[in-house]
């Protein structure tokens, strides 16, 4: 897990490279897009729906926090694309934070305005896939940020496990 530390936020970036054996890449790029089915594995999901403003898609997601933390909420919008590359398919899904006056915060919840993700998937070659994903929020509020960054390096890799796990429900749901 290689790790990049900016010196502004005392927050990590993340860069995880790994496999989620017998899941292919355009199953694991399905399930990462189908928000809906999210709601039904990701645990941490309180709402998330998309929503067009200006002809723009958005996604709205709350995440539930523990307590005693206030949950956070993100604006996003985000896209996928299945590329060739030298005859290789790669699926390549960019995330990142956007202001929309039509979302407001709401009261209560911390909106996270720095977060941008980008995910590759592709074949390990087998029955599974590769994954490369760089990763960073800050989540604002007053979490210390050691506590954050214990808790991004322990629950991304809990992220991947729970989306291979979601792969292998995903064509029993659908």
């Amino acid at each position: 897990l290689p790790i990049l530390f900016p010196q502004e936020s005392g927050l990590y970036e993340y860069k995880i490279f790994g496999g989620l054996a017998d899941c292919p890449p355009k199953l694991c790029a399905d399930v990462y897009m189908d928000l809906d089915f999210r709601k039904q594995w990701d645990q941490y999901v309180k709402e998330l729906y998309e929503k067009t403003y200006d002809g723009e898609k958005v996604i709205y997601w709350e995440v539930k926090y523990p307590f005693p933390l206030s949950n956070r909420d993100y604006v996003y919008i985000r896209e996928c694309r299945e590329m060739d590359v030298d005859g290789r398919k790669i699926w390549v899904a960019l995330a990142q934070s956007v202001s929309v006056p039509q979302c407001p915060e709401k009261p209560g919840i911390i909106r996270v305005k720095s977060y941008k993700q980008s995910l590759a998937i592709e074949s390990d070659g087998k029955t599974g896939s590769k994954v490369y994903m760089y990763y960073f929020d800050n989540p604002g509020g007053m979490i210390p940020s050691w506590l954050v960054n214990w808790a991004a390096k322990s629950g991304v890799p809990t992220f991947l496990k729970d989306m291979q796990k979601a792969c292998r429900n995903y064509s029993k749901s659908t």
